[in-house]
């Protein structure tokens, strides 16, 4: 490791045409993260949450022994290889308010999922809930990143209206809250993250944005002169690491790239994005890998991703299943219902194992990107065919900087309010304290014991 008075600053970038290339954790910039160099650097915590719609097949999730012995759910085995950073949590509940029956269900999911407060019921854009608990967060970590927080998904935000019986479509559109009465859009379109995150562009207009593409030069190109001279003044290690960074961010030009070469529809000002990949899948990875390199380049230190909506429509043919998610949801004990939603469920899982896994394989000081981050995967909805908002399936993956003990299934009291987590989870983030989320009664224990 390289320790000297001459340390990089954290927030060292390469500058290009139009383009800012920030750069990974290297050991030179370690010394600046410390106020004595005789001192190690303190690790950075990280937050990212995953959420999965449309309810869960519970008995394929729950496992059935309690503490590190349990057995691993069909739903979660392609985690297997991480057992040890996965902590499953039970009994955790969003207890729904008294409301006219069938109403907003899916509204209630999403929203409560971060907030543990109920929507308001509202069609219109007079939309009204609770600050998220990932915005209390990035209140905080975001004072050390250029980015507070990103917020991304699969599907898009173009629905407006009522999405769910009364209930705007703002609600299942989105699981981040800044205000009471602020949800934030989560961006779908890889390349409009990827603007964010390096190029600082802001528009949507489709002229400006074709010009751009066209052109066909990447932010190495721009940035190719500085990335050399940067290189010959760092050591070997950092070489080899700042070498996989960038293959790493040509990866995924190359990949927004093709999927804009195969879109061949047009861009309206703000919404229906262009270049998605063809597949859920590419989608899914180039998403996460989107993220992995936030995490890399410390560019924000908590990011929300929806890998669907509520109520969402998606088929997946690719796994057998042409029946809607959503209408799949509402199996009625069908077998074959039954068994197509867990295919659904397990697709996810699976593509969530490749995000974990390139976690796990990324150095971040003297761990690794999942040594040092805590990820909130599951869903604010249990058992879908009755909606339920009880015994949410809840699990979290990474180790939080040593905040977070995994390798173990945590079973809770009945109707524990999830909001309880959140508390609990600012707190394992340095987060001052907070008094309440929601409906939240304390803190919860267990999340760090052995």
């Amino acid at each position: 490791m390289i320790i000297n008075k001459k340390a990089l600053p954290r927030r060292t970038v390469l500058r290009g045409m139009g383009a800012t290339l920030a750069l990974p954790l290297l050991d030179a910039m370690i010394p600046a993260l410390t106020a004595d160099e005789k001192t190690p650097a303190k690790p950075i915590r990280r937050f990212g949450v995953v959420y999965i719609p449309n309810g869960m097949v519970m008995a394929k999730w729950i496992p059935s022994a309690e503490g590190s012995t349990f057995d691993m759910p069909e739903t979660l085995k392609p985690l297997e290889p991480f057992r040890d950073r996965m902590l499953v949590l039970s009994g955790l509940s969003n207890t729904p308010p008294a409301l006219d029956s069938g109403a907003g269900v899916h509204a209630r999911a999403s929203t409560r999922f971060l907030t543990a407060i109920p929507p308001k019921r509202s069609d219109t854009s007079a939309v009204q809930a609770g600050v998220s608990m990932d915005q209390l967060a990035a209140a905080v970590l975001g004072s050390e990143t250029q980015l507070a927080s990103l917020e991304v998904a699969i599907e898009g935000r173009d629905l407006a209206g009522s999405c769910d019986i009364g209930f705007s479509c703002a609600y299942t559109n989105t699981i981040s809250w800044r205000g009471p009465n602020t949800p934030l859009p989560m961006e779908n379109d890889p390349r409009a993250v990827f603007e964010r995150m390096f190029a600082g562009s802001q528009s949507t207009d489709r002229a400006a944005r074709l010009a751009q593409i066209r052109s066909e030069k990447s932010i190495l190109d721009s940035v190719s002169d500085r990335i050399g001279d940067f290189r010959r003044g760092i050591g070997s290690r950092d070489r080899a690491k700042l070498t996989e960074y960038l293959d790493a961010v040509r990866d995924v030009e190359r990949q927004i790239q093709k999927a804009e070469q195969q879109s061949t529809r047009e861009l309206p000002v703000v919404s229906q994005p262009a270049g998605i990949p063809a597949s859920f899948e590419e989608h899914a990875r180039l998403m996460f890998d989107l993220q992995l390199l936030a995490y890399q380049t410390d560019l924000t230190r908590v990011i929300t991703f929806m890998m669907g909506r509520e109520l969402s429509g998606r088929t997946f043919p690719q796994i057998g299943v042409v029946e809607s998610h959503h209408a799949t949801s509402h199996h009625q004990n069908d077998p074959i219902k039954l068994a197509n939603l867990q295919k659904i469920k397990a697709h996810h899982a699976e593509l969530f194992a490749y995000y974990v896994e390139k976690l796990q394989a990324t150095p971040d000081g003297n761990g690794s990107l999942l040594d040092h981050t805590m990820i909130l995967f599951g869903g604010g909805m249990s058992d879908s065919n009755a909606h339920s908002g009880m015994n949410l399936p809840v699990c979290i993956m990474g180790g939080a900087s040593g905040q977070i003990t995994g390798g173990r299934h945590v079973k809770y009291a009945g109707g524990t309010p999830m909001g309880n987590l959140l508390l609990t989870m600012l707190d394992k983030l340095g987060v001052p304290p907070v008094e309440r989320i929601g409906d939240s009664t304390g803190r919860l224990e267990h999340l760090s014991e052995i």
